[in-house]
């Protein structure tokens, strides 16, 4: 086995935090590290990048469903119209993580992030102008260097913009872990049999920001 990497059930080689479950190993082939230009699904994972903290993501996983019913599906106005009685409902289902704090800040962030698409025109072309340069990512992306990355300058810079904007519970640990999976940066490691596949997936993908601007000058 090499370092961070380990043989799939197929035998090819994966990033070795996906090999104890098959919910992380179907979460890491299909979603993990794709980029994301739906507004639901980045506030989502946003959300529950906030419900992590203190939790592995495995948890989260297998509670994503159980959130998507409880949260209206995360879409952003519905969310946003949550009141007291939804933070009780909430606080009493058991399938969620019934977390007083991180409750509220998802149905405050749904406000700000109404706010945020209002002003950007949608949540996809303001985060992805985070996106780091090819230039400030590793040459290779070996575990030593991915064990280095629990931050980044881009991740540090959207959670201060976040915070500025009011949004609770988007530190820079949090939005990096989001950019992981957003696709925003490519982590997994090099020999995973994925990395070369989310690396096509990112040259052939239309960044939000560029495909918002053509559509406003109706190229």
């Amino acid at each position: 086995m090499q370092d961070g990497l380990g043989p799939g059930p197929d035998g090819r080689a994966r990033c070795a935090w996906c090999l104890g479950s098959e919910d992380y190993l179907r979460y890491h082939d299909e979603e993990w590290g794709v980029p994301v230009a739906d507004d639901v699904r980045l506030f989502e994972k946003l959300c529950l990048e906030g419900f992590q903290s203190g939790l592995s993501w495995l948890t989260i996983l297998r509670k994503r469903a159980a959130f998507r019913r409880a949260f209206a599906g995360f879409e952003l106005a519905a969310v946003a119209r949550f009141g007291a009685k939804d933070v009780a409902r909430l606080l009493g289902d058991a399938g969620i993580v019934r977390h007083r704090g991180k409750i509220e800040a998802a149905i405050h962030n749904a406000a700000r992030a109404s706010e945020l698409v209002a002003e950007k025109g949608s949540l996809a072309a303001h985060f992805w102008s985070f996106e780091p340069a090819r230039t400030a990512r590793p040459a290779r992306m070996t575990l030593e260097a991915l064990r280095a990355l629990t931050t980044s300058p881009e991740s540090v810079a959207l959670a201060k913009d976040l915070k500025c904007r009011g949004w609770r519970f988007v530190g820079p640990t949090t939005v990096y872990a989001f950019m992981q999976a957003m696709g925003l940066v490519n982590d997994h490691l090099d020999g995973c049999v994925a990395r070369a596949k989310i690396e096509r997936r990112r040259r052939a993908f239309v960044r939000p920001g560029a495909a918002l601007s053509a559509a406003r000058s109706g190229v």
